[in-house]
């Protein structure tokens, strides 16, 4: 979580300064979700889909930040070789897929790569696949969930319910009391946690993933948070009530998260200052190694290996 913290704030003073092209997403309130939920995964035999917020997941995971950042910085060594500049990368082979920007699409995705591995002789294998509130009201997402759930395939659909489909609030996006109703109606078991709990979220997720391992059908986990900054950098969430982010001033997840250690005895404060300093010069190294890379030369790419995002997406 930290991890990720400190580098969402290295990618947005880049972006700031001009030095990264497209659209920077951060993750800020997110940590506690997307951290927890890849935890209790295996990197190499389950399936995990991260989107634009859980860089924090793509660390517990433990996918490299060098990665990230070759990603943003246009780095030709990275795995998407200088194609994207943006979030959209993963690593297929590994179980991660590359996500794209048509909503809902991904849980689809993450069924089919567990399908397969299923087929392929991994017994036990889970897929994870994160979406937000406003995802949940899209009609890729309804027929993928619809399949998952008639099909009882081991998917956990992780629902981030950040209150904002971008700027829209909760109260004009559905009408159901919780977004956990809809899961039910698909006939999916479901949890709820307060996305800002770590010990809690922690249990919801742990417990999430092990019954779809055990065999018991998708799960369906609403998490719920405030996004802590804006859709993007390019957004100052204006349109977040003060009175919202006054409720959310002292739950920020990691702040929460190193209370909650701290009381149980897991981490001191001496240690905590030492993580943050071994992130920081993570983060820093991870950057100053993308930077140095050598940069993409159009002149020397295969025509055949184009790859494209439409910005309509």
């Amino acid at each position: 979580m930290k991890l990720a913290r400190e580098f969402d704030r290295k990618i947005a003073a880049l972006y700031r300064g001009g030095k990264i092209y497209g659209g920077v997403f951060l993750g800020r309130g997110h940590e506690a979700v997307a951290a927890c939920a890849a935890t209790f995964l295996e990197r190499g035999k389950d399936v995990y889909n991260p989107f634009i917020r859980e860089q924090a997941g793509r660390c517990a995971l433990g996918l490299s930040v060098l990665e990230s950042a070759r990603v943003y910085l246009n780095s030709p060594a990275g795995c998407m070789q200088a194609h994207d500049s943006n979030v959209h990368w993963g690593l297929p082979a590994e179980g991660v897929p590359a996500p794209v920007s048509s909503l809902g699409s991904m849980v689809s995705v993450v069924a089919g790569m567990v399908y397969a591995r299923r087929a392929q002789g991994a017994a036990d294998c889970v897929g994870v696949c994160h979406v937000g509130d406003g995802t949940t009201s899209v009609g890729a997402l309804h027929e993928a969930a619809n399949m998952v759930a008639v099909m009882k395939l081991p998917v956990v659909i992780v629902v981030t319910n950040n209150q904002f489909a971008y700027s829209t609030p909760n109260e004009q996006e559905f009408a159901c009391k919780s977004l956990a109703d809809r899961g039910r109606g698909y006939g999916m078991a479901c949890h709820e946690c307060d996305g800002t709990d770590f010990l809690q979220t922690l249990q919801t997720m742990q417990a999430a993933v092990a019954a779809a391992r055990r065999g018991e059908g998708p799960q369906w986990v609403v998490a719920t948070t405030l996004r802590l900054c804006g859709h993007g950098e390019h957004d100052d969430a204006a349109y977040i009530p003060q009175e919202l982010k006054d409720a959310y001033a002292d739950r920020d997840p990691l702040d929460v998260a190193c209370r909650q250690m701290q009381e149980q005895g897991w981490l001191t404060p001496e240690q905590e200052e030492e993580l943050a300093a071994a992130c920081r010069d993570e983060v820093q190294a991870a950057v100053n190694q993308a930077q140095a890379d050598p940069a993409p030369n159009p002149a020397h790419e295969p025509l055949t290996a184009t790859m494209w995002h439409s910005p309509v997406c």
